[in-house]
């Protein structure tokens, strides 16, 4: 038993060590992103990190009564592809499956929401944040199942 505690703690620690820098991007653009959204724009966060199976989307928040489904793409300056025009045809997909999954865990269903993509370009000093609100993710009439 103390064997397998052991190697449980040297694991956790090894991963936290090895995090990519892909994953240590994506946390600094996260917190960027949520601190933004809350400070420049009044929204309220309700849940970061929610997942559905395989499936994530990194804010839920309030914007003056309206739910807002937020993915953050974080990027170093030079990178190659903003950070919205990663959110493919695969990526939408799997967002629309996790923010239908939201909605029908949800007691009180929302009049309306939406989805909004923040980019965050990673820089030493200040990071640079665009807001894009209202994205097409939903096809128009969407409903979810009550």
């Amino acid at each position: 038993m103390k064997l397998v505690r052991l190697l449980q703690r040297i694991s956790s620690r090894k991963s936290l060590r090895n995090q990519t820098e892909q994953q240590q991007t994506g946390r600094l653009g996260e917190r960027a992103a949520e601190q933004f959204l809350r400070q420049k724009k009044g929204f309220r966060i309700l849940v970061r990190n929610w997942r559905s199976g395989k499936d994530e989307i990194d804010l839920v928040c309030l914007d003056r009564g309206i739910l807002v489904f937020v993915e953050v793409k974080a990027r170093s300056v030079d990178a190659l592809v903003p950070g919205y025009y990663a959110v493919d045809k695969r990526k939408k997909e799997a967002l629309r499956r996790v923010c239908g999954h939201y909605l029908k865990q949800l007691r009180d269903k929302p009049r309306t929401f939406r989805f909004d993509v923040v980019e965050v370009a990673i820089t030493v000093g200040k990071n640079q944040v665009l807001h894009f609100g209202n994205v097409p993710l939903f096809p128009k009439g969407y409903h979810w199942s009550k």
